[in-house]
């Protein structure tokens, strides 16, 4: 694999701690600029629904930019964003700075994805965006429990300005040791709505949304239901959630070699199949410490092995659109995220928290069914053959 793809994953890891880095730092937003943990909170979803719209609008407004370029452009607006969040004096500004780092993170996630499957060869484009995703799940791992380390300390001002930091030296790395690379050939706007229209295409991305829906709805609220499971509170909830983090970097790398060498579909099926049942089961097996690290090191294992297969399938459906069809692929990890919190709440307030898990593999079932869907949908040529001989 080519050591440039490393430099890829340090600017996925700065726009991923970007934007997982506020659910560190809740108790002190709350408390510094005086607004309920509830409004806090909607720092996260303005993240995920500014960067779910703007993906796949910038994908097209910067189609013909050089790569590299646009890569360096991304992490200096995230860098800019996280800096305005440092000094921010009310929330008002610090919502408003949570919109620009998603733009730079919406722009820099499906560019790196693209570049890093040119920097390598065709065998080892999933360990390629594997290694990408590493980065983000590092992101995860790390900044999460640092913002909550930190914001005690520092404050979420010096948190964010230590993000801006992380994002600046990611821009001047990708600068210096990622090469030039050339945008992808021009395609006219019908050709972009054509390769968004494929049904596949759709299929494919709405295992994204309710794969990210099923997950996140049940990873928001994991530390009440741990309580209740395995009667665990405080550091333990913390150290589960390192097993989650632990598993979720094992299954994206390991899952990026399983792509190379067997394809999308059958390891996706595995993936989802396993998934679901992890989910429907959760209540059931997570009832003591010991067996709770356990399931949250294999959920977080088959979560991220969903990333690699998804993102070559979308590269193998339409190779010159890669760039727009990651970039709304990335719209729908941010959409299913960012209805994760509403849904999960809905389920808690009226069936329990519960039954949170078992409701969530059911939306998990769905992604399922559509990938046996999409893995049977016949290419755009064998559906013309077919009216073809019809007529």
């Amino acid at each position: 694999m080519s050591p440039r793809t490393y430099l890829l994953a340090l600017g996925a890891f700065a726009v991923g701690t970007s934007g997982y880095i506020v659910s560190g730092v809740l108790p002190q937003v709350s408390s510094q600029l005086h607004v309920s943990t509830a409004t806090a909170g909607q720092l996260t979803t303005a993240f995920a629904i500014a960067y779910a719209i703007a993906s796949p609008l910038l994908a097209g407004a910067t189609g013909r930019w050089e790569r590299r370029r646009l890569l360096v452009a991304a992490l200096l607006v995230s860098t800019v964003g996280n800096a305005l969040a440092a000094i921010a004096p009310n929330y008002e500004l610090l919502l408003v700075s949570r919109v620009v780092s998603a733009l730079g993170a919406a722009v820099f996630t499906p560019a790196a994805t693209v570049v890093a499957t040119v920097l390598n060869p065709p065998e080892r484009r999933g360990r390629a965006v594997a290694m990408v995703f590493g980065g983000l799940t590092f992101a995860l791992i790390l900044g999460v429990p640092a913002g909550n380390l930190l914001g005690g300390r520092i404050g979420y001002e010096g948190v964010f300005g230590l993000v801006a930091l992380v994002s600046l030296l990611a821009a001047i790395s990708v600068f210096i040791g990622v090469p030039r690379v050339s945008a992808p050939p021009a395609v006219t706007l019908r050709e972009r709505f054509a390769a968004a229209a494929d049904r596949r295409v759709q299929m494919v991305l709405g295992m994204t949304v309710l794969g990210c829906l099923a997950a996140f709805s049940v990873f928001t609220y994991i530390s009440p239901l741990l309580s209740r499971t395995a009667d665990v509170h405080g550091t333990t909830i913390s150290l589960l959630l390192l097993c989650y983090g632990v598993g979720g970097a094992v299954g994206n790398s390991v899952s990026g070699r399983i792509t190379d060498r067997y394809g999308s579909r059958g390891p996706l099926t595995v993936v989802f199949i396993v998934f679901t049942a992890i989910l429907a089961t959760l209540p059931l097996t997570a009832t003591t410490a010991v067996s709770a690290a356990v399931v949250m090191f294999v959920w977080g294992l088959f979560t991220w092995s969903v990333n690699p297969p998804i993102q070559n399938w979308l590269i193998e459906l339409s190779p010159t659109n890669s760039g727009l069809l990651l970039s709304l692929n990335a719209s729908a990890i941010y959409l299913g995220a960012g209805l994760s919190g509403v849904f999960g709440g809905l389920v808690i307030s009226t069936v329990g928290v519960l039954a949170l898990a078992p409701v969530a593999a059911i939306i998990a079932a769905g992604a399922v069914v559509l990938l046996l869907l999409a893995s049977r949908s016949p290419k755009p040529q064998e559906e013309e053959l077919a009216l073809v001989s019809a007529e």
